[in-house]
């Protein structure tokens, strides 16, 4: 038989049924105003029209540059109801950021915030947009903004076929060329489905999510699943984090689902308002995108309840890798592993621990956790090296360590590129970090390795303390010790105001190692621990 074409399922279509099923119902809320399902289906087309107007084609690029708006949601459909592919940035890099990404994808267009005006000057600097650039948050009377799209103008979601590209997403950090896993319709389709089956099971239209996170990653792929079955998605209008607006809303608005990351969910946890705000509607609040310390995953369990959803994955596999549903946030780690689990393989998806060579270990041993499935990324666009790291014998190599115990659940204990060797011993950082957190006045820590005339690599650890605390690294030190092996225990214990995080809410070691080094690495030699 000849090899033939075969159709997928645009992820427009989501929102096409949606609206026909349920025209009337609400679909958006941001401050007083609310869309209906129609009015989001309108303003779909209507933008989808102007786009195609404008030249933009299916299987063609749309960079998009913004803050959580309505007007982003409307812009994410408008460009895969078109067939043209999206390309959603960190709202927090720079200019020049941007810039390199627009090299990578090579644009046809850029939808912009109206406040990122040198972001867009340096992607026009960089690249022609033939297609122009459309403004998020402009004026109704400009004929460049979003709003200014028009009447509503029946449009046809593009067909798309299996293997097309709907999302290029940027992998996390853009030092050096940034990479752009492709995500196709078809993959996206099966990470929606997932994402009702293993994370929300019963979403209906009667649930309503907060968003709370940047739509650019993780929290625009948890609006599709809510699109998909009518739930209504309600956006913050605060710029940066705001808990008393958060919690308000959930109150207000009976929020059911939220998506965040472990440093999102702490704030929102130790926040005043939790306490004092009725959040009993909540069911799902799911968190991702890096490992949460147990003493943080305990604190939000006591305030908020058994609705802790938790997830695995990157941006490959679009999180699709593991799930922790509230009923196992319990699950008992095996000996000798002193993390949690993050749960154990998604549906339809298929976990392996190997070792260098690519050969599968039995339970209990550690190695770098691979995984197969529908979920995993079609490959990197335009990076033919970047693949061939990636991938080994069909399986997509995350570059994270772990275990798996004997009935399947997952143990993260660290990021290859996070271990370090001091006096001949690997160490890999997250168990110090754990013991660490346990302290009562540490309310973040990060270790990492530094170089060490002596030692090849030491061990430091740069810890924040609570509001009011006053830590004391020696005394710290002393904490520790009883606590860890000896040769785990850091060299250097140093106390800073505050992590550099991502726009997502990592911690970024490598920002650490550079602020040491512009600091002068190393400091004076510390007393030996004896």
């Amino acid at each position: 038989m000849s090899p033939r074409a075969t159709r997928a399922v645009n992820l427009a279509h989501t929102l096409t049924k949606t609206a026909r099923r349920l025209p009337e119902s609400t679909a958006l809320v941001s401050g007083p105003v609310r869309w209906s399902w129609r009015e989001l289906d309108d303003a779909v087309g209507a933008l989808a029209h102007l786009l195609h107007e404008r030249g933009v084609r299916p299987g063609q690029c749309v960079l998009v540059h913004s803050t959580n708006h309505l007007e982003y949601v409307q812009t994410m459909f408008a460009v895969w109801r078109v067939g043209a592919v999206l390309a959603p940035t960190n709202v927090r890099v720079t200019p020049a950021d941007v810039a390199g990404i627009a090299r990578t994808c090579r644009p046809v267009a850029l939808v912009c915030h109206r406040d990122f005006p040198e972001h867009a000057s340096a992607v026009t600097a960089e690249i022609p947009l033939p297609a122009g650039i459309l403004w998020i948050g402009a004026d109704p009377t400009d004929e460049d903004g979003v709003a200014a799209a028009g009447s509503p103008i029946p449009y046809t979601d593009a067909p798309v076929r299996v293997g097309a590209p709907a999302w290029y997403f940027f992998t996390s950090g853009t030092s050096g060329a940034p990479k752009a896993a492709i995500l196709t319709h078809d993959q996206m389709g099966f990470v929606l489905t997932n994402h009702l089956c293993d994370l929300m099971p019963a979403l209906t239209e009667r649930d309503v999510s907060l968003v709370v996170a940047p739509l650019s990653h993780g929290a625009g792929t948890h609006v599709l699943p809510q699109v998909a079955v009518g739930a209504a998605t309600v956006l913050t209008r605060s710029g940066t984090l705001d808990g008393s607006e958060v919690w308000e809303l959930v109150e207000r608005e009976r929020v059911s689902n939220m998506f965040t990351v472990p440093t999102i969910l702490k704030l929102l946890a130790e926040h005043p308002d939790a306490g004092v705000r009725d959040h009993s509607s909540l069911r799902h609040v799911i968190y991702a995108g890096a490992p949460m310390y147990a003493a943080d995953q305990q604190h939000a369990r006591r305030v908020l309840g058994d609705v802790l959803v938790q997830y695995y994955g990157l941006g490959e596999v679009t999180g699709n890798i593991t799930v922790l549903p509230p009923r196992l946030h319990d699950h008992p780690s095996p000996d000798g592993v002193e993390i949690g689990t993050c749960g154990y393989p998604r549906t339809g998806m298929q976990v392996s621990i190997q070792d260098e060579t690519g050969h599968e270990l039995p339970a209990g041993r550690q190695g770098e956790i691979c995984v197969a499935g529908p979920a995993v990324f079609a490959g990197y666009l335009n990076n033919d090296a970047a693949d061939a790291a990636a991938f080994r014998d069909g399986w997509f190599r995350t570059g994270d360590l772990g275990i798996l115990d004997d009935h399947g659940f997952l143990y993260v204990t660290g990021r290859a590129s996070d271990m370090y060797i001091c006096g001949g011993s690997n160490i890999y950082p997250r168990d110090i970090e754990e013991k660490l957190l346990e302290h009562p006045d540490v309310s973040e820590a990060a270790v990492l390795g530094m170089p060490d005339p002596v030692w090849g690599e030491v061990g430091v650890a740069i810890c924040v303390p609570v509001p009011g605390a006053c830590l004391d690294p020696d005394e710290l030190r002393r904490w520790l010790e009883p606590r860890l092996a000896r040769y785990k225990l850091p060299r250097h214990f140093l106390l800073w105001d505050e992590l550099p995080k991502s726009g997502y809410g990592k911690v970024v070691k490598r920002t650490i190692r550079s602020q040491l080094h512009a600091r002068s690495w190393p400091p004076a030699r510390p007393r030996a621990v004896s």
